[in-house]
């Protein structure tokens, strides 16, 4: 089988495995305890606040271990709301956001706060007067993703942060960087960005382990209350393994990132030349999106028939996003891209990894070529 669905989870590099087989087996000690065990782990714990830190070009105290991109995003959310209260009770975020920044969103909405959802281009993305146009003297927040992690669309996130610290300072900027870390170039200081969450296992790194970054001079009011870790904004004892493997992933994933984007781009262009010229079918995503993520749609056929189709064929690739492809509803954010119910049910993601050729690429456009004609007869025989 070959495997196409990187956007949803990435196999850990076996470096990362052995490192948290290693952990686990020898710093077990708690690195809240005082004796040398704990105090052991404690130091595993600063090297790689550390490291993380050097990826991204922030000082260690700004990170914050978490379970992974939903508590992050939660975290940053959540707690700027309730910190930054006197402020105000505005958010401004797009149409597209992964569910677990929309939905925050919405139940915050029920909650008393009001949100702007700014609408995307055809592209899907939005434009940076668009976001800035949603500010007001009551905005406490915007929130907007780097990488559409449906379409790969890239969002101005560099633009949109100096431009709204430029025009509103007090005014927080928060990124979910999930599916753009290890894959595109950005810098979270130039970008003006006072909250980043990321998640270990989108760059082969271990599932249930990821961080917040937190600008300095930022508070946030936390969601779990207990012995103080992670400077009190996140309780429970750390998992030093998990953290220590996500560290190695993201260390090769900052030094690889250069490298990869070039070899994906070549296959993603590949890919949608490909797409492209068969009939029938509608490529959602663009050349210049994300190089790891090429979308599609086959109006008229259900995602869920291709997906096990292309299955058949060998090929493993998914619908919307891991979170909501097991919802039978149009994708949200092809509605927000405006492509239509008929597209919106039938998107299918292929997301690139590192050991994908140029033949794998030929060998899929087939089995999606092949798949169409099958599906041929299908849509005949319903007319």
């Amino acid at each position: 089988m070959k495997y196409f669905d990187h956007a949803a989870t990435t196999p850990p590099y076996e470096d990362v495995i052995r490192t948290v087989g290693e952990v686990m087996a020898q710093h077990f000690g708690n690195p809240s305890s005082l004796h040398r065990m704990g105090e052991d782990s404690g130091k595993l714990l600063s090297k790689a606040r550390e490291v993380c830190a050097h990826a991204l070009q922030v000082n260690p105290g700004e990170i914050v271990f978490t379970s992974g991109a939903t508590e992050s995003n939660n975290l940053a959310i959540r707690g700027a709301m309730a910190r930054y209260r006197q402020r105000g009770n505005h958010i401004v975020t797009t149409t597209v956001e992964h569910a677990s920044v929309y939905e925050t969103c919405r139940h915050l909405e029920q909650q008393g706060c009001e949100v702007t959802y700014v609408p995307v281009q055809a592209n899907g993305a939005v434009r940076v007067e668009d976001v800035l146009a949603a500010v007001t003297d009551n905005t406490v927040l915007v929130s907007v993703m780097h990488v559409n992690n449906e379409v790969g669309a890239v969002q101005p996130i560099a633009e949109i942060g100096r431009a709204l610290k430029n025009r509103h300072p007090r005014v927080l900027f928060h990124v979910d960087g999930v599916q753009g870390f290890g894959k595109l170039p950005l810098s979270i200081q130039d970008s003006r960005i006072d909250l980043y969450s990321l998640s270990a296992h989108k760059f082969r790194g271990p599932k249930g382990t990821g961080l917040l970054y937190v600008r300095e001079g930022v508070h946030l009011t936390q969601l779990l209350t207990g012995g103080g870790q992670e400077g009190g904004l996140r309780s429970g004892t750390e998992n030093i393994p998990y953290i220590v493997g996500m560290t190695k992933a993201m260390r090769m994933a900052a030094e690889r990132q250069p490298a990869l984007a070039s070899h994906w781009s070549k296959l993603s262009r590949e890919l949608h030349e490909g797409l492209a010229g068969l009939p029938g079918l509608v490529v959602n995503s663009s050349p210049d999106g994300a190089p790891h993520i090429v979308h599609f749609s086959y109006p008229g056929i259900k995602a869920e028939a291709m997906l096990h189709m292309l299955e058949e064929e060998g090929f493993l690739v998914s619908t919307q996003s891991a979170c909501s492809s097991k919802r039978s509803e149009p994708s949200r954010v092809l509605l927000a891209m405006q492509k239509g119910k008929d597209c919106s049910l039938s998107g299918i993601r292929i997301s690139l990894g590192e050991e994908h050729t140029e033949e794998d690429v030929r060998q899929l456009l087939g089995a999606v070529k092949r798949t169409m004609e099958r599906l041929q007869i299908v849509k005949g025989g319903n007319r």
